[in-house]
């Protein structure tokens, strides 16, 4: 929790990110909940499986629409948090999550 209050997960990496324009989406990965299964790296190569702590992680965290699907896959199939997953896939632009969006409407379901 920051001194102010919540952090919104939203602007976590946007005061050193490329300009919306290139990348327009971004992974919030939330780390301290990935077990380590390792799916995300199986259909992303976005994603690599550190084998000596047995977590991924993204190799980019800004991405544009070449990289967009299987940067939605390795969301969807991440099976951590009950399959709500731990990977994030969110447009820059509306800050509507993309992937998982377990709740169907767009709002960011990391949950810090």
């Amino acid at each position: 929790m920051a001194e102010d209050g919540p952090v919104d997960p939203a602007t976590i990496g946007e005061r050193d990110a490329p300009p919306v324009e290139e990348k327009p989406y971004k992974i919030i990965f939330e780390a301290n909940k990935c077990f380590g299964a390792g799916k995300c790296a199986e259909v992303s190569d976005n994603w690599k499986l550190d084998l000596s702590t047995g977590i991924a992680k993204p190799r980019a965290y800004f991405i544009d629409e070449d990289d967009l699907d299987e940067n939605v896959r390795a969301a969807e199939i991440c099976p951590a948090k009950k399959d709500r997953g731990v990977i994030h896939v969110v447009d820059r632009r509306t800050d509507e999550e993309i992937a998982p969006d377990p709740n169907g409407d767009g709002t960011l379901s990391v949950d810090w």
